[in-house]
């Protein structure tokens, strides 16, 4: 297996922390981990029926036009001005989600990448879901120092610049920018099978909802045949 998982589980409390730089613009991190324990195999579209709920209490609540009076999202829009993303061009992932189950358009990717994004168009909380055999713990979310090598899901490589919220691992991979972009290094595979799940908070968005987020997100893991912690870490 590589990394044992249940000594993990015992130690989840320390896996991941929010470094002093990050931890001043209010960030804050609910995270967990799942793994298939034994061969998981997905048949009959496993979360179809999940996916048909999410999409009903997604139309009840909003519109494309009342989303962005949302709470939630605005608070994450907020953050993104506060680092520097004008979020009318770049959205929150969650938001950007929402928008497409809204238009009939949720994306049917991976059922371990399905339950990640059912979760987060439910609370509007951007969640990440990390291979753990790609990523090595302990983690760690910081400011960039300027310089590191970022590899973006479906974009170029790219230089980072100093001060840039980013989760990173033991080995200095930059896994994320802190809340909305994943690195195709870490991201998950048709052969992945041990996953960090992350929920990314920041200022005015409840530490509930987040944590909740996660245990979404292992809820989901469960109908496919995958087992977790059983419980959530919180860091901030």
């Amino acid at each position: 297996m590589g990394i044992d998982m249940e000594t993990l589980c015992r130690e989840l409390e320390t896996l991941l922390t929010v470094g002093e730089d990050a931890r001043g613009l209010g960030i804050f991190v609910a995270y967990t981990i799942a793994w298939c324990r034994d061969v998981c195999e997905y048949r009959d579209d496993p979360l179809r029926e999940d996916v048909e709920v999410m999409t009903k209490l997604v139309k009840s609540r909003y519109s494309l036009e009342s989303l962005k009076n949302d709470p939630v999202v605005r608070a994450y829009r907020d953050f993104y001005w506060r680092i520097g993303i004008d979020p009318t061009k770049t959205r929150p992932s969650s938001e950007a989600l929402v928008r497409r189950v809204l238009r009939d358009q949720f994306p049917r990717i991976h059922p371990v990448v399905d339950a990640g994004n059912i979760a987060s168009a439910e609370t509007m909380v951007p969640i990440g879901l990390y291979d753990l055999d790609r990523a090595r713990p302990p983690f760690r979310i910081v400011l960039s120092r300027g310089g590191e090598v970022f590899r973006g899901i479906g974009g170029k490589v790219e230089v980072l610049e100093k001060g840039i919220p980013i989760l990173i691992d033991s080995q200095g991979t930059v896994m994320h920018i802190y809340p909305h972009r994943d690195s195709v290094d870490t991201m998950v595979r048709e052969t992945t099978q041990r996953i960090l799940i992350l929920a990314a908070g920041v200022p005015r968005v409840p530490r509930d909802l987040v944590q909740r987020a996660t245990v979404r997100v292992a809820e989901l893991l469960q109908k496919i045949g995958w087992v977790w912690c059983g419980r959530v870490a919180l860091s901030e």
